[in-house]
């Protein structure tokens, strides 16, 4: 990440922005053409923000808890385990 601010822990700073409805968020591509990932907010209601997410399809999308789940599964399927060659 260019620029980017870090934290005294080492990870980089987490980029806080607000929205209104139907407003969005372009991610990537940093040579002026489409952005890889845009984010719109389509609803607010009941504390609940429903988002919509267009980009490349090649781009992986999931929820914090499922991405978490994920990474969990791939860490255990790896522990242990022999390189494979």
């Amino acid at each position: 990440m260019d620029g980017a601010t870090k934290h005294d822990t080492g990870g980089f700073a987490m980029l806080v922005l607000t929205r209104k409805m139907r407003e969005s968020v372009a991610i990537g591509s940093s040579d002026g053409g489409a952005p890889l990932l845009t984010v719109t907010v389509l609803r607010i209601s009941g504390g609940k923000v429903r988002l919509g997410f267009d980009g490349d399809p090649s781009i992986s999308v999931h929820r914090g808890e499922l991405a978490e789940r994920m990474r969990g599964l791939t860490d255990e399927s790896t522990d242990g385990a022999a390189p494979s060659a």
